[in-house]
């Protein structure tokens, strides 16, 4: 992992993961940073796991005076593990798509959201900086929505407002949801390493490099496929946020990439349409990924806005 990892090491105060009693499930969290900091929630997106939010990320993070907490969401990593919900048939989708009409599902994004701020309850956090990737943007957006008083601000990353009417995802994109989960290890492995090159919509060796061991470090924390599968039927059955989204109070940055292939562009566009006083980063060659080498940018935009937000909250 060498190099390209420890370019980016920092050394900032760093708790190993735990189990919290919260919201009536277990979650899997680790806390970088000190006690003291400005609290900075991240939430990963579909199946996700917190170490996906790499480490060297949550350190770079926490370094600028954040106490950063990441975690593993509900029916993902070592967090609790759910039953129930079948995959999705294409009757359910059609209907969820064109007749407005969601698909059963064992809990929803609003129960995700509750998750959240149970560990918060937990870590005595009354009010954090909420950042969200992908169907974590559309958990933080909940929050925000129904508990504005936790949000310091609200950072929302290659996600989506839910609205039926937005572009769908590339065919490639869609198949690698749909797709089988591998149960092998070299095959998880192999399948990890192919779809996020396509995820990140380019060529980043850097990354590339990486791949394995954060594919192995996956897979070895234990992977969930009906989870994934319980989690697409919640973000379905949660419908739109579109109208909701013109309450949001927090102070919100919307980023998104151009090159998302799972995510369109104008998803990012109209989240940021849709929440009042909102600001719209566009990233140019950025898929639906954090690729190394646009940390920098993407820390330093987080950096600033959620210091802003504190600075006029004061």
């Amino acid at each position: 992992m060498g190099a390209a990892k420890e370019s980016f090491a920092v050394s900032v105060a760093h708790k190993p993961p735990r189990i919290a009693k919260a919201n009536g499930i277990d979650i899997c969290y680790e806390v970088f940073g000190e006690v003291s900091a400005e609290p900075l929630v991240l939430i990963m997106g579909l199946g996700g796991q917190m170490v996906q939010w790499d480490d060297a990320f949550c350190e770079q993070i926490a370094a600028r005076g954040f106490r950063v907490i990441r975690f593993d969401n509900r029916d993902t990593g070592k967090s609790s593990k759910f039953s129930g919900g079948k995959s999705l048939t294409v009757w359910e989708m059609l209907k969820a798509r064109f007749l407005n009409i969601p698909p059963a599902a064992p809990y929803t994004l609003r129960d995700m959201a509750q998750d959240t701020i149970a560990l918060m309850d937990v870590l005595g956090i009354r009010s954090a900086h909420m950042v969200g990737a992908s169907m974590g943007g559309m958990i933080a957006q909940e929050i925000a929505i129904t508990f504005p008083e936790r949000v310091r601000s609200l950072i929302s990353i290659m996600s989506t407002t839910g609205d039926p009417d937005l572009p769908q995802p590339s065919n490639e994109a869609v198949s690698l949801l749909t797709e089988p989960q591998p149960k092998s290890r070299d095959k998880f492995i192999a399948r990890f390493k192919r779809n996020w090159k396509v995820l990140r919509a380019g060529r980043f060796p850097e990354d590339e490099a990486l791949d394995r061991s954060r594919a192995e470090r996956v897979f070895d924390r234990g992977v969930n496929p009906a989870g994934v599968e319980r989690q697409i039927r919640a973000v379905l059955a949660s419908g739109s946020r579109k109208e909701r989204l013109g309450k949001v109070k927090a102070p919100t940055l919307v980023i998104h990439g151009t090159a998302d292939p799972l995510v369109d562009p104008k998803a990012g566009e109209d989240t940021a349409a849709s929440i009042p006083g909102a600001r719209l980063m566009i990233v140019p060659g950025m898929g639906h990924a954090l690729p190394m080498p646009i940390w920098p940018e993407i820390i330093d935009a987080i950096d600033r806005h959620a210091h802003e937000a504190s600075a006029k909250a004061a």
